[in-house]
């Protein structure tokens, strides 16, 4: 029982060690770099264009903020700020803005869309790792949600080989 006593203290002492070491390396995380931002914002113009459609687009990163943006010709004031919502949705949630929007159309869940800067309508798309959301993109002008998120997946395939 004597000896139990010393061997629980130098146990405590050691995790305590290690704890504090552990600590101390930095923490590495993927993100969104400027290149691949701009690579989305295109791919994602280019297929909104293509289908006749004028949008804003928001690249938001792995902490929700904004990292490239840009204000179709043409757009609405408010679609600038909208984008950036769906985007900080989609990143937030880890699931497209659609997704969150079918999510909670139970009174159970529907308490999620309190959270600040959440929208629950089509346009956002996370940008994923593997399972792993690195950050969002967030597309406003098209004449619905869905269009909107035709052409952020389009904006995402455009970089898809360098998500894996």
């Amino acid at each position: 029982m004597m000896l139990a006593k010393p061997i629980a203290i130098v146990a405590v002492i050691a995790i305590a060690v290690i704890g504090s070491a552990n600590a101390q390396v930095p923490l590495v995380e993927k993100n969104v770099s400027m290149k691949m931002a701009l690579a989305i914002i295109d791919g994602t113009i280019e297929q909104c264009t293509k289908d006749g459609y004028k949008v804003s687009v928001v690249i938001v990163d792995n902490a929700g903020l904004v990292r490239a943006s840009l204000r179709g010709d043409g757009t609405n004031p408010h679609t600038m700020e909208f984008a950036r919502k769906k985007a900080y949705t989609a990143r937030t949630r880890g699931q497209t803005s659609l997704e969150f929007m079918k999510a909670t159309d139970n009174p159970g869940s529907a308490y999620l869309r309190q959270i600040p800067d959440v929208v629950a309508i089509g346009g956002g798309v996370p940008i994923k790792v593997g399972d792993v959301t690195i950050g969002g993109v967030g597309v406003s002008g098209a004449p619905g949600g869905e269009k909107d998120e035709v052409c952020a997946n389009a904006g995402i395939a455009e970089v898809a080989e360098h998500l894996k």
